[in-house]
């Protein structure tokens, strides 16, 4: 090599070190998503990702294998039986005293939180506008935070059946009057206003709201109320108002037709058994001839997202690094502020407080009876780990569907993006659904717990406290694993659970808005 050559190619390689440096440097610019390991709901691909293995090999090896007998399906799939209560419909006489019989004026609410978050603050704000014998503004929806979303109440919700199913209670109009155009969330959130009520305490009872919010209303005519979510008490309330609430959640929240129209379009298409899924041959081998296969399906919802793993300071089998970046999420999100991190994950999993894995979920249906031929709907939004995190649910149910999968691109395209959108469909086909599961707590499942409780639908809630201990025996075989879980399981179907003090009346209705049939 001459030296000309020596220097030319000495140049070159100089000049491709400075390109690649330079790439290194701007590929996080124009590709953070990539380096960001802070992104709420998957992590990202660089930071913190290894993909687990399967931790509880031989139960998983032996679920695969199962074979559960006919009438134990049968009586898995079976509809519960009428449990002595039924929902009351029959008007209550209201109590309040000292009421004029004009409306006060207008009541606003601002609710922030997710879909079933604000759904409750709705049915609060309801009762709220009886206490005070006041006109509702239809409640405004803040953005979600989380998932950026800005659907209004009018989005989601049916407005005009709001507002017909309600108007012997509670009168309701969509926008407050031309002399009151200026009480906006905007206005409220450029200075301190008279009119903006802040200071409403959690679970408030009816006498603060006349104490506190009433004179405000009677000097002004118009009051807002923000922050409003959890803001109503759920005890020492007279009949009618529990009832009122009830109706709000059961009866007048309807969801919009486009929801609907996409609820149903899966709802059929999980029931149709010759319906071949999109990217999906397995539909041609379902079994005709019995129980699952006949136009039945369970819906699971699946909560594990970042947010979830992180605060539950449990260990999910992703090694060291991910233990770095979940400690680091939760320094970030909570300021290392989470009591569950103070326990070992033995100890957190010996007490029932680490949320379900895909695969510890999926070996619980499978002893609880569901066969690999279930047709399973997943109603969730992204999961921690994404593919990779759900492959050994998907190993034990083959079968599993979400709306990708049941509906077209063309068919989501009204609801794609819109996260509350997204769960009201889920929300839709879960209530619908023969049977519902909830990996975990949370709203979505508080609100069905409660809404299904009201229609008498079978539900299974899981027993964390059971579960944890199971899953922490690494010597348990099959048969032990399936005798406990069905054991621990049998009266967690559905049975009414009568509300106790202090306890959600929306996950609770009974006994405030349910009668003895």
């Amino acid at each position: 090599m001459t030296m000309k050559q020596w220097l030319f190619h000495h140049q070159n390689q100089s000049q491709r070190m400075a390109f690649a440096g330079v790439f290194a440097i701007l590929l996080p610019i124009f590709f953070p998503h990539l380096f960001r390991p802070l992104g709420r709901a998957s992590p990202s691909l660089f930071s913190e990702w290894v993909a687990p293995r399967p931790r509880h090999l031989p139960l998983l090896k032996a679920a695969s294998n199962r074979h559960i007998p006919i009438r134990q399906q049968s009586e898995l799939w079976a509809p519960l039986p009428d449990q002595g209560w039924k929902a009351c419909n029959e008007p209550t006489t209201v109590s309040f005293e000292a009421l004029p019989a004009h409306s006060q004026g207008y009541i606003q609410v601002f609710l922030d939180g997710g879909l079933n978050q604000q759904r409750m603050g709705v049915c609060d704000a309801v009762a709220v506008a009886m206490i005070l014998n006041a006109t509702l503004v239809v409640p405004h929806l803040d953005l979600n935070p989380v998932w950026q979303d800005s659907s209004s109440f009018s989005d989601i919700f049916d407005v005009d059946h709001f507002i017909n199913v309600l108007s012997n209670e509670v009168k309701i109009v969509k926008e407050p009057p031309r002399e009151y155009a200026w009480s906006t969330r905007e206005y409220y959130a450029t200075g301190i206003r008279p009119t903006r009520i802040k200071t409403a305490p959690v679970h408030a009872s009816a006498q603060w709201y006349q104490e506190n919010v009433l004179p405000v209303l009677q000097s002004y005519g118009i009051v807002a109320i923000a922050p409003f979510s959890h803001r109503l008490a759920f005890d020492q309330l007279p009949t009618h108002l529990q009832r009122l609430r009830c109706k709000v959640n059961f009866e007048a929240l309807a969801f919009v037709r486009d929801v609907k129209v996409l609820g149903d379009l899966i709802v059929n298409r999980l029931r149709n058994t010759h319906h071949q899924a999109l990217g999906s041959e397995l539909r041609e081998n379902i079994d005709g001839s019995g129980h699952e296969g006949s136009g039945k399906y369970v819906v699971l919802h699946l909560r594990f997202d970042k947010d979830m793993a992180a605060h539950s300071a449990c260990d999910f089998g992703g090694g060291k690094t991910e233990k770095l970046a979940l400690a680091k999420y939760r320094q970030v999100l909570w300021q290392g502020r989470v009591l569950n991190s103070q326990f070992t994950d033995n100890e957190l999993r010996s007490q029932g407080r680490c949320p379900l894995t895909p695969e510890e979920i999926g070996l619980l249906l499978a002893a609880l009876g569901f066969s690999n031929n279930t047709r399973l709907y997943l109603a969730s939004h992204k999961v921690y780990g994404g593919e990779a995190r759900i492959a050994t649910l998907k190993q034990l149910f083959p079968l599993m569907e979400d709306k990708k999968t049941l509906a077209s691109a063309d068919e989501l395209a009204k609801v794609e993006g819109k996260a509350s959108l997204l769960a009201a469909v889920d929300y839709y086909v879960s209530l619908k659904s023969d049977i519902f599961i909830s990996a975990s707590p949370g709203n979505m499942h508080n609100a069905l717990v409660g809404h299904r409780a009201y229609l008498n639908s079978k539900t299974i809630r899981p027993n964390m406290v059971l579960l944890g201990p199971l899953f922490l025996n690494k010597s348990m075989v099959w048969p032990d694993f399936e005798a406990a879980v069905l054991n621990g399981h049998r009266n967690r179907q559905g049975q009414i659970r009568l509300r106790k003090e202090k306890q959600s009346i929306f996950t609770y209705p009974a006994p405030d808005c349910m009668c003895k049939s």
